[in-house]
């Protein structure tokens, strides 16, 4: 099940999207011309700590406007996905997604005037049985 949203409580998903972290040392863009697409929670062990909603952008979908020296890198497992959050607040911002390394999975909490607490039905993608890892 695949959740794309234009609008969120009623704010509309603006094409160029800015979004930051909590401190605003990373300030960055997000190019989401069909609003937010497959928007999900996940189930791994990192995912689950973190419990953010993300959604998906291409790789040339996410433009570091202010910070990228504050953003600092997490691998673990298999050391393929990339995940980033800021150095000075901690917050999660995107991740380079192992199931599709072609894209950014981000941080919908990121995102300038959108409460992702008040998106309902978010499936949970199973990523503790994560596609990649079946033989």
């Amino acid at each position: 099940m695949s959740l794309n949203l234009t609008k969120v409580d009623g704010i509309k998903i603006l094409t160029k999207h800015k979004a930051s972290c909590h401190c605003g040392a990373v300030e960055f863009e997000l190019n989401l011309p069909n609003g937010l697409e497959d928007i999900r929670r996940c189930d791994c062990s990192l995912c689950r700590r973190r419990g953010a909603i993300a959604a998906s952008v291409p790789l040339s979908g996410i433009k570091i406007i202010k910070g990228e020296e504050n953003l600092k890198l997490y691998q673990f497992n298999t050391k393929t996905a990339r995940h980033y959050f800021c150095g000075v607040c901690g917050i999660y911002t995107h991740h380079q997604r192992r199931s599709n390394p072609e894209e950014y999975g981000f941080n919908v909490a990121c995102l300038e005037g959108i409460n992702p607490l008040k998106i309902d039905n978010v499936p949970t993608y199973d990523g503790v049985h994560h596609p990649v890892d079946k033989v």
